[in-house]
């Protein structure tokens, strides 16, 4: 990664932005110019945020440090893990967005390409390499990838928000069988790839175009990627200007297949050195003697080791929470935050007795499976969102807290405040996408609810969608949901397993 290049870049970015708050040019124009930069203006116009590029996921120690001092030093007061596993700063100011970009190229953090129509932040299962059952570690691979992406950054006629990702196992937490790019672990040590999926209007799974590739030659597979968009990418629609759009305009998936083929043989046959050899990641740490089995806590497959879970609620972490977890994990020996899709953080390599100081210090995490649940930052903050998937939320936990729901009566939910799926809601069990909801002919504040979302491999499912549910209602809907769940004595996957019918005749009386 060049940073001198990004830094060359940063100017014009200041230009555009002292403009837009000038009011010399709109907000329309002023976002269609900072996406490429990773920052977007909040709505109202009053502020920005800034998106942290976290390749695969990835905090290290050095820029775990380097957010804490930026958030101490910028007085910044929100933070928000997203679905992308990358971190954004709210409410900032433009001489702090200026200050945060170029020191972060520093830190060895990159926000260029954050945003608009380039490759984003490269997806990797947050235990990789961790994890007992997991099929290998893909992380370096992950990794490779982002650093080889960044070529493309600064290329012409890139397709919307190229999203790849990596899975270690069949849970595809990153839902890689649904990028515009992903690659897929297999129990014999390859990638499957599949191409041309995505969430949000229009939702796709992917179509493998490849199966049993040598981790070394992904590079191969990622510029084939490339080159199929600039051959049979729609460039007249920015609508249907991303991937998944393809395999129709092309005649159908295996048509696609291939295109992308075409194109694969042709990187093949430029002679293009792109093998990459990547060293097997070793650590060395071990652990103190002591065992920790407490709740949070995952015992790693290196002897010793623990992992600590923390899922602020909404994945809004708490700043001084933040903090505090940084100078407390600095001098810990190996120790790094990994961010999860679903926007929890953990905490890797610790021993034993670190993990009880790291259990301490993120003690305001969820206390429930249903307080897992993952929201997009909402439309309060951002100018495209339609309702506020935050606020919701909060709401939902605090009635289901009042209600004294038991754990395991509700499953995560997935809230996202528009048609974009920033939240996901297209995966989850129980999916909330904002709307509205018409009362008398007039239109009120809505989520429209999505139910049965699956992304295990192999199991895949979309949400199939039940009708909109007026905002008010849906935090009375969840705890009458919990209750019949709990009063049957079994778990909320139990009950619906047992009652295949029973979420759409419980919701039939909120979606009529």
């Amino acid at each position: 990664m060049d940073t001198h290049v990004f830094k060359q870049l940063l100017p014009g970015f200041q230009e555009k932005t002292a403009q837009f708050y000038d009011g010399r040019i709109s907000q329309g124009d002023y976002k269609g110019i900072s996406g490429f930069y990773g920052s977007y203006a909040q709505r109202g116009g009053q502020a920005n945020m800034l998106r942290l590029r976290m390749t695969a996921g990835r905090v290290t120690k050095e820029r775990m440090a380097f957010t804490a001092a930026m958030l101490k030093k910028h007085g910044i007061s929100k933070m928000h893990f997203t679905t992308c596993q990358t971190i954004q700063l709210h409410d900032l100011q433009p001489d702090a967005v200026y200050d945060i970009m170029e020191r972060a190229l520093d830190a060895g953090i990159v926000t260029i390409g954050g945003g608009g129509d380039y490759p984003r932040n490269v997806m990797c299962p947050p235990l990789s390499g961790l994890e007992q059952g997991e099929y290998f570690d893909v992380l370096p691979w992950a990794e490779a990838a982002a650093d080889y992406l960044m070529n493309f950054i600064t290329a012409k006629k890139m397709p919307r928000k190229l999203k790849v990702a990596f899975s270690s196992s069949p849970d595809n937490v990153t839902h890689a069988t649904y990028r515009d790019l992903g690659f897929v672990a297999t129990k014999e040590g390859t990638f499957d790839v599949y191409s041309a999926g995505g969430l949000g209007t229009n939702p796709k799974f992917g179509i493998k175009v490849a199966q049993g590739i040598e981790p070394e030659m992904i590079l191969y597979y990622i510029k084939a990627m490339w080159l199929t968009f600039l051959a049979y990418g729609n460039y007249d629609s920015r609508v249907k200007a991303r991937t998944r759009y393809m395999p129709e305009a092309l005649g159908g998936a295996d048509k696609y297949v291939d295109a992308y083929q075409e194109k694969l043989n042709e990187v093949f046959a430029s002679n293009e050195d792109l093998r990459i050899k990547i060293a097997k990641n070793q650590i060395a740490k071990k652990g103190d003697g002591a065992q920790v089995g407490k709740k949070r806590v995952i015992a790693q497959k290196q002897e010793g080791l623990y992992t600590v879970i923390w899922h602020p609620i909404g994945g809004m972490p708490g700043i001084d929470a933040f903090c505090a977890l940084n100078e407390a994990v600095g001098s810990m020996e190996a120790v790094e935050m990994r961010l999860a899709p679903d926007e929890t953080a953990y905490i890797v390599n610790l021993t034993a007795s670190e993990a009880e100081k790291v259990l301490e210090i993120t003690k305001d995490s969820a206390e429930s499976v249903f307080e897992t649940s993952v929201s997009c930052i909402g439309a309060a903050v951002c100018q495209v969102g339609v309702r506020d998937s935050q606020a919701l939320l909060a709401t939902c936990v605090k009635a289901i807290r009042e209600a004294g729901i038991p754990d395991g009566a509700l499953p995560q939910i997935h809230i996202s405040g528009c048609p974009s799926s920033c939240g996901t809601h297209q995966t989850g069990v129980l999916g909330f996408r904002g709307g509205i909801k018409r009362v008398d002919g007039k239109p009120q504040p809505g989520f429209v609810l999505y139910v049965n979302g699956c992304e295990l491999q192999g199991k895949e499912e979309l949400g199939r969608e039940l009708g909109a549910i007026l905002e008010e209602k849906i935090p009375e809907f969840l705890v009458k949901l919990g209750r019949t769940v709990a009063e049957s004595g079994r778990s909320f996957t139990e009950w619906k397993e047992n009652n295949p019918d029973g979420l759409d005749t419980l919701a039939a009386e909120y979606t009529e």
